[in-house]
């Protein structure tokens, strides 16, 4: 195949071209674009709403029938649920073997067939995890109050989805609609009314009926009585009674209908002033860009014609995020490959080097089309991927370049030098290229959550290694046989400057490489040694936690966010108090941080929220509160002012809250979860708080720990009700009290309407005046089974008590987690883990119904970790196989791998000269440098057998083997490292460049290292091995030794000039 490419060009360019317009058709018709790739599970949730039900009573009414219902259906990695006043939600993370969909349909028939909920229970919303992207945020702000701020922000959204690409626009940060119909106990005695009698009169008059037809003369006719209400006056003119006497009593004779929002109160502040917001998202095949910038110019469009007192801003843009992301690591890959065509350009003849380097589009053009069809986007981590493959790429193309060209210099046919040169080193090249795809395999393995972050860098390295195959051995023929030797006296200045040079590095390896090789020759032993030693001493310092390893590094990212949560219950108005606070105190940073004299703020925006909204009848959060703001994009201040530094300005300028349960001030780029995560399980809250207590207490001791809270909060003030003698004699069950109770306090849902794209409750209840404080409750009228109607306090006891505000459960078991942050910089979370399980596993022998696990980032680090070690087995396993096959030797492939433990040096020592720690990213590097570093080693024993062959000695062969390959070793090694340059030395900008630098600084300084190394060691490890081989021919067979032949002077043919 390689000889018919050769001879036919019009194949060759046809196939280029093909591989070119697949991938150009693919970024300009249904390219994905998106800052992240999506790392989350698959995942079932199953939402159910009781309203009125505290933690406990719906985690044992719903949560706990749901996971028995399916804890035994294969294929479920882990079921979690959380319960929490009024609603619990289950979600059932499924295993990557099995089909999600399938799963779903067996989720849904056996939670349908629980027949024991409680019989107020909503019906279960089951469904599968939605992959949605969010794109932009517009922030609307009114002078006027949160129902005109409201409507605004809705005539807003409206306009946002009649335009064209954009199809999911939804309202966030406010209220939701609620009708409550309120009667108090009073108007209910006079009129002889219950809370029942009411809803039941509203649900049965506001409705739409249709009646059939009418089959007339004419046509039949529809029947039909429309008589649903939608509006205060429709509702307050229901007939809820008529009297003997004829009158009529209507709603509003009775009750006081409010057409407002729900009671739960939720807040929104942009920069400051009452705000909704409207956040718009995209589905997977609009464009996330195009979205933006429509969105954009309707909010500048709309600056002019805004209402006295209104603004309109945009917030979140993600497609600003993903262009810097991209333009950065995109310049970074314009940059290495700069360097790498410049690097050929010295060292190869221009037209080479043309050839060489237009592989480089090809193949990336090709992976590109690749990518569409297994459905990986173009985000952060496969532009990594490229640009980790940018200077690998051109290493086939390199090798058989020179190979084609030393035989064009030695006076064969254009044609013949380009088959018999490409097909000389086709093997080597093939197999060299087949083990650094395996290389990054490995990383598709890893176990834990961030496994799915990491696939896209080995989706992006596979293809484009594969099709630089196809380029160098198919397409890279073709072109060569066109090049001729060439006469310095005829070519132009530079060509002949570039000889000169070419030449001159070459005179350069005889002159200062030759005499280093022979010398590491003559004392091999020594240097084996030397190396051996270095490598041990490295080991000792990662063991010992010298070398600091942390899993993920802290990289600060430009905004930042703080959240608030106060005790479980906690009125709305003070914890809204202390969100002014929050947000005053970012104001004066807004004011405080500029770019320098004359530029803008550096705290560009500020979001905060105070409550957190729930679903359905989940209620709202008054307890919790959220800050966040946008900052400008590191690589644009010209000041140096990090978001760190500005977060902990922040944290000094709000100072203490009192009685908050915690505040957490974050500016991370990237978050695998807490540094600390410790999950306790049991089935008793009370002996979970107490171990939690005592392990907060112990956390609180180690240097560097800070923000130590826990999941389970103090709880939430209850009145349990108990029925009196005297409720038992009058017929009361505990059932009919706290329904009456419920429906007085709660409400009674009469219905719900649909109202333009609002889903909106219509609640029947006492007034707010008769359900604020206990002696009201006490007060309350029950309804007994004979009709009497007496107070509450006489047929029940009300009991303070205290319970859980949430209660979360892990595959069966209650749980609850103790978090901390962790001043990354000055620990080794390595160390701290191990004395944390150390101390949990003395601590818990006092409570054995309680079982203890590192969660969080521990957690991960521990299945990646885990799964990477036995991927690096496996690797080494299929590298050896892949080595043996070309080779037909057990030993040789031994001697090709015997480079890799010392190629980790480089990699360590470039942390250690760029004072990074060693992370997961360094590792992953390390992985795929494994299958780097042998390729040069592959050249250089498959030219020692070529030499061999010719009938050289095995002294004189790896000498010049060495000597003869340098060159292209070097130059395959240079162009990895500069490929990596400008990510490795220039990345303090930009926070996703400097979170990949790690894997970068592995690859960088490994292949460096391992250049050098490969040169000398390959070449005295071929001469160990055959000493050892005589010396156990000696012992055994009694065999003299064979005396080395004399070393023959001179080498000729030293590569292209």
């Amino acid at each position: 195949m390689i000889e018919w490419f050769a001879r036919n060009s019009v194949a060759a360019n046809l196939l280029m071209v093909a591989i070119v317009m697949s991938g150009l058709i693919t970024i300009f018709a249904r390219m994905n674009l998106e800052v992240f790739p999506d790392s989350e599970p698959d995942s079932i949730s199953v939402s159910v709403f009781l309203r009125g039900a505290n933690p406990e009573d719906i985690e044992l009414g719903v949560a706990v029938r749901i996971e028995e219902a399916i804890q035994d259906l294969e294929g479920i990695d882990e079921i979690r649920s959380v319960s929490r006043e009024g609603s619990t939600s289950v979600t059932i993370e499924v295993n990557e073997a099995y089909n999600a969909r399938e799963m779903l349909d067996d989720v849904k028939n056996r939670v349908d067939s629980i027949n024991t909920f409680p019989a107020e229970a909503e019906r279960p919303v089951i469904a599968l995890r939605e992959r949605r992207w969010g794109v932009i945020s517009v922030a609307v702000t009114t002078d006027y109050g949160e129902a005109e701020t409201r409507r605004f922000a809705e005539q807003v959204r409206e306009e946002i989805l009649r335009m064209d690409g954009v199809s999911l626009a939804t309202l966030d940060g406010v209220r939701a609609y609620e009708i409550a119909i309120e009667v108090s106990q009073d108007r209910l005695r006079d009129y002889g009314l219950t809370l029942a009698l009411v809803a039941s009169a509203i649900r049965n008059s506001s409705q739409d009926i249709s009646a059939g037809n009418v089959r007339a003369a004419g046509g039949d006719i529809l029947l039909r009585s429309k008589g649903q209400a939608y509006r205060y006056a429709d509702f307050a003119d229901i007939v809820v009674k008529t009297n003997q006497d004829g009158s009529i009593i209507r709603v509003a004779d009775v009750a006081e209908v409010n057409d407002g929002f729900q009671e739960e109160s939720l807040l929104t502040r942009f920069n400051g002033k009452i705000a909704a917001m409207i956040e718009i998202e995209r589905t997977a095949n609009e464009d996330a860009i195009e979205i933006a910038d429509k969105i954009k110019n309707y909010v500048e469009e709309q600056q002019l014609d805004l209402p006295v007192g209104t603004t309109m801003n945009y917030w979140d843009d993600d497609s600003e995020i993903l262009k810097s992301r991209l333009s950065i690591l995109g310049s970074s890959a314009l940059q290495g490959g700069l360097l790498v065509i410049i690097l050929l350009a010295l060292f190869l003849r221009p037209s080479v080097a043309f050839w060489v380097t237009l592989g480089i589009p090809v193949t990336f053009l090709g992976a590109v089309a690749v990518l569409d069809m297994i459905g990986i986007s173009m985000n952060m981590m496969s532009l990594f991927g490229f640009i980790v493959v940018l200077g690998i790429v051109v290493d086939d193309a390199i090798v058989t370049g020179e190979s084609v060209y030393a035989r064009l210099r030695d006076g064969e046919d254009g044609l013949q030098a380009s088959i018999n040169g490409t097909k000389a080193v086709a093997i080597p090249v093939t197999f060299g290229i087949l083990t650094t795809m395996a290389a990054f395999v490995p990383i598709t393995q890893l176990d834990g959550r961030l496994a799915t972050f990491f696939v896209p860098i080995p989706a992006v390295v596979i293809p484009v290694l594969f099709f630089s195959l196809i380029e160098s051995k198919l397409i890279l023929p073709a072109h060569l046989k066109h090049i001729k030797p060439r006469d310095i006296e005829t070519v132009g200045r530079f060509s002949r400057w570039q000889m000169n040079f070419s030449h001159g590095f070459e005179n350069l390896i005889i002159n200062r490489y030759r005499p280093i090789l022979d010398k590491a020759i003559e004392y091999r032993y020594t240097v084996l040694a030397g190396f051996i030693c270095m490598f041990f001493i490295l080991v000792t310092t990662i063991v010992t936690g010298w070398s600091r390893f942390v899993f993920i590094p802290r990289t600060e990212s430009d905004g930042g966010q703080i959240t608030l949560v106060m005790p479980t219950g906690t009125p709305f108005e003070v914890t809204d108090g202390y969100m002014s606070k929050i947000m005053d105190a970012g104001l004066e940073m807004q004011k405080k941080y500029t770019n320098g004299e004359g530029g803008g703020p550096i705290v560009t925006n500020i979001l905060s929220k105070t409550g957190q909204a729930g679903r359905g009848g989940g209620g709202v959060s008054s307890n919790v509160g959220s800050v966040r703001f946008e900052g400008m994009p590191r690589s644009e201040r010209v000041v140096d002012v990090s978001s760190i530094q500005i977060m902990n300005d922040w944290r000094r300028e709000v100072g203490e809250i009192p009685g908050a349960e915690s505040i957490t001030f974050r500016a991370e780029f990237f978050r695998a979860g807490d540094p600390i995560d410790i999950e306790l399980r049991g089935q008793s809250l009370e002996e979970l708080e107490q171990a939690a207590t005592t392990i907060k207490e112990h956390l609180a001791t180690y240097d560097g720990v800070f923000e130590i809270a826990d999941s389970l909060a103090d709880g939430k003030e209850e009145l349990r009700i108990d029925l009196t003698p005297q409720g038992h004699l009058m017929g009361l069950t505990r059932s009919d009290i706290v329904g009456q109770v419920s429906q007085a306090f709660q409400g009674f849902q009469a219905q719900r309407i649909q109202r333009g794209r609002d889903d909106i409750r219509v609640l029947v209840r006492y007034p707010l005046s008769e359900r604020s404080t206990t002696d009201t409750l006490q007060e309350m009228i029950i309804s007994a089974p004979n009709g009497r109607l007496v107070p509450l306090s006489s047929v029940a006891t009300l009991t303070p008590d205290k319970g859980p505000s949430s209660i979360t459960r892990i595959d069966l078991y209650r749980t609850m987690s103790i978090t901390a942050d962790v001043d990354k910089d000055t620990t080794n979370m390595t160390v701290m883990n191990e004395q944390i399980l150390e101390f949990l596993d003395e601590f818990l022998v006092q409570y054995p119904g309680i079982t203890a696990s590192l969660g969080g980032e521990a957690e991960e680090q521990a299945k990646a970790l885990g799964s990477a070690i036995i991927s690096f087995v496996v690797l080494l396993f299929v590298i050896y196989t892949l080595l043996a096959l070309p080779l037909k030797s057990y030993v040789l492939p031994l001697i090709v791998m015997s480079v890799i433990p010392f190629s980790l040096i480089g990699a360590v020592l470039g942390h250690w000269i760029m004072a990074e720690p060693l992370s997961l990213l360094s590792i992953l590097g390390l992985l795929a440098l494994v299958g780097v570093v042998v390729n040069d080693s592959l050249v250089l024993v498959d030219y020692v057998l070529q030499l061999r062959k010719k009938g050289k000695s095995l002294l004189d062969a790896a000498s010049t083997a060495g000597i003869v390959r340098f060159r292209p070793v070097m130059l395959t090694s240079l162009t990895t490292f500069f490929g990596l340059v400008p990510l490795t030395f220039f990345s303090a900008g930009d926070p996703s460049s400097a979170f990949l630098k790690p894997m970068a600084l592995s690859l960088a300084f490994g292949i460096v290292f391992a250049t050098m190394i490969t040169l000398v060691f390959v070449p005295i490890n071929m001469l160990i091995a055959q000493d050892i081989k005589h010396f156990f021919r000696r012992k055994f067979r009694g065999d003299t030794p064979i005396p080395p032949k004399t070393k023959e002077s001179g080498v000729s043919g030293l590569g292209l000039s």
